[in-house]
């Protein structure tokens, strides 16, 4: 058995050690605690172990299945990104990947130039200007 790892790397996220692999991975952005079983009943690994015990060769092989799922036979309907709107494929990404594709999904939503500032307060009566402060009179 190879020696506690208080952290250990995977998919570019440091993970506690004392944590069952299933949970700890599950602190990697873009995984979630079913995408992480089926990747423990993949490899054969104990989803319940600590992670801290694993060995080298099995957290380069969690890394590898996370990259790329597909290769592994995980089902298609647990990525996060079916239907990619550049590709067209079902992948699943993860880290920082995952935050620059949410990023660029939000530039591409046609925005139709209504106005915010005086708009939508009828209810609230609330209005907006600019406030002064007035003068003193002494």
């Amino acid at each position: 058995m190879a020696e506690f790892k208080h952290l250990v790397r995977i998919a570019n996220t440091d993970l506690k050690g004392e944590k069952a692999i299933v949970y700890a991975l599950k602190d990697v952005r873009g995984i979630g605690v079913p995408f992480a079983h089926a990747v423990c009943v993949t490899l054969g690994i104990d989803g319940l172990a600590k992670i801290g015990n694993i060995a080298e060769t099995d957290m380069k092989r969690i890394d590898e299945v996370i990259k790329s799922p597909a290769k592994y036979n995980i089902p298609s309907w647990m990525f996060n990104r079916r239907h990619d709107i550049d590709t067209g494929e079902d992948k699943h990404v993860v880290t920082n990947e995952l935050l620059f594709n949410k990023d660029n999904d939000i530039k591409l939503m046609p925005v139709r130039g209504q106005r915010t500032r005086s708009n939508f307060r009828a209810n609230k009566g609330k209005v907006v200007g600019v406030k002064t402060a007035g003068k003193k009179k002494a």
